[in-house]
C-alpha cells in the first residue's frame, strides 16, 4: 500500500554555508560536518553549500524546510548565535561575509521562481577578516553543539 502525500514525511535540507578558507566565514560548512558525525532522520539531508550562489537554486526545490547555517559580520560578540524564519532576501542580516551577494541572489531567484520552500536562517555572530586558514576560533568552535541543538529544535516541528 502506498502512502499518500499527506501522509509522507518531508524532505529537509540544513545547508551550511561559508568559505573554508576564510577561518570563522567557514562556520557553515564546519557546523554541517560536525552534524555529519551525529544520526538525524531519513528525510534529512546535509549539505555543505560552499559560497552559495546559483547552483544551489534547484537544490532548494527538493526540500521544505531548508535550514541554512551562516555567518554573520553584524558587530554582535563572535558566536553571538540567532534563529530567523526567512521569506525575503532583505530579511538576511545586513553582512553575510564573501558570500553576501550570492546567497541573497539565490533567495531571490527563488522567491521570484515561486519555488521558495520554508527557509530557516542559523546566523553565527563572527569577526571577519583575510586571514587564510581553515580553523575556526576556539570561540566560534565550542558553538557547534549549540548549532546543532538549533537544527534539533527546527527538526522537532517537522519530524
Amino acid at each position: 500500500m502506498k502512502s499518500s502525500p499527506a501522509n509522507r514525511k518531508k524532505q529537509i535540507l540544513v545547508l551550511g554555508i561559508g568559505n573554508l578558507l576564510m577561518g570563522d566565514e567557514g562556520v557553515g560548512i564546519h557546523a554541517v560536518r560536525y552534524m555529519e558525525n551525529h544520526t538525524f532522520p531519513d528525510q534529512v539531508t546535509l549539505l555543505d553549500g560552499g559560497t552559495g550562489g546559483f547552483n544551489l537554486l534547484s537544490s532548494l526545490e527538493d526540500y521544505d524546510p531548508v535550514i541554512i547555517v551562516d555567518a554573520t559580520s553584524d558587530g554582535n560578540s563572535p558566536g553571538t548565535l540567532r534563529v530567523r524564519e526567512l521569506r525575503y532576501s532583505y530579511e538576511f542580516p545586513a553582512t553575510l561575509g564573501a558570500h553576501d551577494i550570492g546567497l541573497k541572489d539565490l533567495i531571490e531567484s527563488a522567491i521570484l521562481s515561486d519555488r521558495l520552500p520554508h527557509t530557516y536562517l542559523i546566523a553565527i555572530s563572527i569577526h571577519l577578516n583575510n586571514d587564510l586558514t581553515m580553523d575556526l576560533t576556539p570561540k566560534v568552535a565550542g558553538i557547534l553543539p549549540d548549532i546543532e541543538n538549533k537544527v534539533r529544535e527546527i527538526l522537532d516541528i517537522y519530524t
